[in-house]
């Protein structure tokens, strides 16, 4: 007669196969976490097989194995065949009731240790940035990319996107289920809209590193053009931006700054998701109460719509709505390129051929590289076959930073381009600032939301050549334009409205 070593009911297909599947799945988690151990790096499909995919399936073997002996109990009491108690029991005098109660209680401890260890790590493993970015290739491939080349690299994504704090925490995991169901079901948009509408509030993200109140005066900051011109000309500005801040306990609240509810707080109404259009801004000061509301004339809205429309409280992300995923124009990758010398700028038209080539749309990458060696290569071979003789090495490391320039920027496949994310920084070829900042805000006492340049910025230096200038008093320079620096009114015109890059 065999000789048993666990109870009679223990013997049967269900837990058997739950028994089988828990120790492979266990033997297959700890072989992964020691590959991953010595190798030192993994991949995210790595880490949801290990933190999502084995942990539940080791649970499901193991909870087939009471299950199965629970039928198999009942079918031996229904059949009659052998006395069977009223009710299961455990009696540990019985060596096989002994040898079944120390392998569950062991099995037991080593779950509830490998599930303790694997949660801790899912936990991490799903806040980390290789989960964020890389997970869903295809479809976080823009913001991912985007976000290595950004101020905030070194900054984890749900430091930003979700904060601290458990209630946000579960609110981006429920967000995240559709977002994955999205991605399964190959609905989701392309590209992703914007703005987020769940994204928590900025005062309690961005502000726990960045605090207006603690800082104050304002910031250099020279942007480096190049013309459109045969010598792609070097036409540098160097501005004095007026960031501003304080504290009103201190008196020093003034600049950009003074907006994010600094002694003040603003609200808005826009008409559009993108929320260009704003017809209708409060502004109220924290210290007198006094509110001033501020009207489109040009575009009025009723007092029907006022009531039922949603007031926005102003926000960090209202302007600074690009952080960590800038979508750069054609025209700035460019000028960057040649400011480093990635592009050498004594090739004859450069700057033009190589924004022409860039800012064409794609259907996917290959596409676009294969494309833009092609025009970038045509228009010196053929067209220019003088400058291509002289300068063949340059234009070919020219090409090559191209299509790195693109790849940074453009990504077809989820057609993201520089157009369809617009940054609200500035106004340079996105209204950005004359949102608001546009001449036709106008309040019931008649003040206007102001329009001068210089409550933001002063200019102190500008141009090359003869035309470069440098400051000499706190009022900055008048503003010249590169393409003609001798006619003047440039300053009465947006620079959007020529330099535009944005689609209806």
């Amino acid at each position: 007669m065999k000789i048993k070593r666990f109870p009679r009911y223990f013997y049967n297909r269900i837990s058997i196969v739950g028994t089988f599947v828990s120790a492979v799945a266990t033997a297959t988690l700890a072989l992964t976490l020691s590959v991953v151990a010595i190798l030192g790096h993994t991949n995210p499909y790595v880490g949801i097989f290990v933190y999502m995919v084995l942990p539940p399936i080791i649970a499901v073997g193991l909870f087939l194995i009471p299950i199965g002996m629970l039928r198999r109990w009942q079918a031996i009491k229904k059949h009659g065949d052998v006395e069977v108690p009223r009710w299961p029991y455990v009696d540990l005098n019985k060596r096989t009731h002994r040898n079944a109660f120390f392998l569950f209680s062991a099995a037991t401890l080593v779950f509830l240790t490998i599930i303790t260890v694997i949660g801790y790590h899912a936990f991490h493993f799903t806040e980390s940035v290789e989960f964020c970015g890389t997970t869903c290739h295809t479809v976080m491939k823009p913001e991912h990319v985007a976000y290595q080349n950004s101020p905030h690299a070194r900054v984890a994504c749900t430091a930003c996107h979700v904060g601290s704090g458990a209630s946000w925490y579960a609110k981006s995991k429920l967000s995240g289920m559709y977002q994955v169901y999205a991605v399964l079901a190959n609905i989701y948009p392309r590209p992703i809209h914007t703005p987020i509408k769940t994204l928590r509030p900025a005062q309690e993200t961005c502000e726990q590193c960045h605090w207006p109140k603690k800082f104050f005066g304002g910031q250099q900051k020279q942007f480096n053009h190049y013309m459109y011109d045969k010598d792609n000309s070097y036409w540098p500005i160097n501005l004095l931006i007026r960031t501003g801040g304080g504290d009103p306990q201190t008196g020093q609240t003034a600049g950009i700054h003074w907006h994010m509810n600094i002694g003040v707080e603003i609200q808005y109404i826009a008409r559009d998701d993108r929320r260009w259009d704003i017809p209708w801004i409060q502004v109220r000061d924290e210290d007198t109460g006094r509110v001033t509301i501020y009207h489109d004339k040009g575009n009025p809205l009723t007092e029907e719509e006022i009531a039922s429309s949603v007031k926005h409280k102003m926000d960090c992300m209202d302007c600074h709505n690009r952080p960590s995923h800038k979508y750069r124009s054609p025209d700035y990758m460019i000028d960057l390129a040649l400011l480093t010398g990635m592009i050498d700028s004594g090739i004859q038209d450069i700057k033009g051929v190589a924004v022409e080539a860039m800012a064409r749309e794609y259907d996917t990458d290959d596409d676009a590289m294969r494309e833009i060696a092609n025009l970038m290569e045509k228009a010196y071979r053929v067209d220019r076959p003088e400058v291509f003789k002289a300068k063949r090495p340059a234009i070919e490391q020219a090409i090559i930073a191209t299509q790195a320039q693109f790849s940074q920027s453009i990504f077809p496949e989820m057609k993201v381009r520089w157009d369809r994310y617009p940054d609200n920084i500035g106004h340079f070829i996105y209204p950005g600032c004359a949102r608001c900042h546009n001449g036709s805000k106008v309040s019931e006492e008649g003040w206007v939301i102001t329009t001068e340049c210089t409550s933001c910025h002063i200019i102190m230096a500008q141009g090359s050549g003869k035309y470069r200038q440098v400051f000499v008093d706190e009022e900055g320079l008048g503003f010249i334009h590169p393409e003609d620096p001798e006619e003047e009114g440039f300053e009465e015109i947006e620079c959007f409205e020529c330099h535009g890059g944005t689609q209806p």
